[in-house]
């Protein structure tokens, strides 16, 4: 399983890295892709990082699932690029992974994948979704069929944990829920996820 994350400058900056840190605890192959022909970005909060790679320089066919970061003007600029939507499309065709996160769902959007499907996002960009199935305000992550989405930063983490059960399976992802001590936070919280 190889996962591609494309991102552009402007995405949230724990949306963008910590689906990377965790899918790579979890042994799972996930490239961070830049759309804007350069690998040195900036997030939302002016954190500078670089890319694995640029678009150019990947064929997207040797992806399996995407995932798309929020952070508003890094979802739109994504939105906004033809080859994103491209992408997605492709992926929904052939019904592999894809994932979005807060503002990241807008991108969903346009390429038509929430159409009959359950979604989230982050609340303010619910009036922007004008295609999803059925908009779920109460939920954290939505996975439905192959797209799952979630709402915001405080909850990436727990995206990363779906698509690693997903992907892996529920060993997997406790696995990595007691490496990070998720299972620490559930048990003083009483919750589990």
């Amino acid at each position: 399983m190889k996962i591609l994350e494309l991102l552009a400058d402007g995405n949230e900056t724990i949306e963008l890295l910590t689906v990377v840190d965790y899918l790579r605890r979890a042994d799972i192959k996930i490239d961070m892709v830049s759309t804007t022909g350069s690998k040195d970005l900036v997030t939302s909060h002016g954190v500078r990082y670089q890319a694995d790679y640029l678009l150019e320089e990947i064929n997207p066919e040797d992806y399996d699932g995407v995932y798309i970061p929020g952070g508003t003007k890094g979802a739109e600029t994504l939105r906004d690029d033809d080859r994103v939507i491209e992408i997605v499309k492709k992926f929904e065709a052939a019904n592999k992974l894809i994932a979005a996160i807060c503002a990241g769902p807008i991108v969903l959007d346009k390429a038509g994948v929430l159409a009959d499907k359950k979604a989230t996002s982050f609340p303010t960009i619910k009036q922007e979704l004008k295609n999803v199935g059925e908009y779920m305000d109460d939920e954290i992550v939505v996975t439905d069929g192959n797209v799952t989405t979630g709402r915001g930063a405080a909850v990436t983490n727990y995206l990363a944990l779906r698509l690693i059960e997903l992907i892996k399976g529920k060993e997997a992802k406790e696995e990595i829920k007691y490496g990070t001590q998720h299972v620490a936070v559930e048990n003083y919280f009483d919750i589990e996820f």
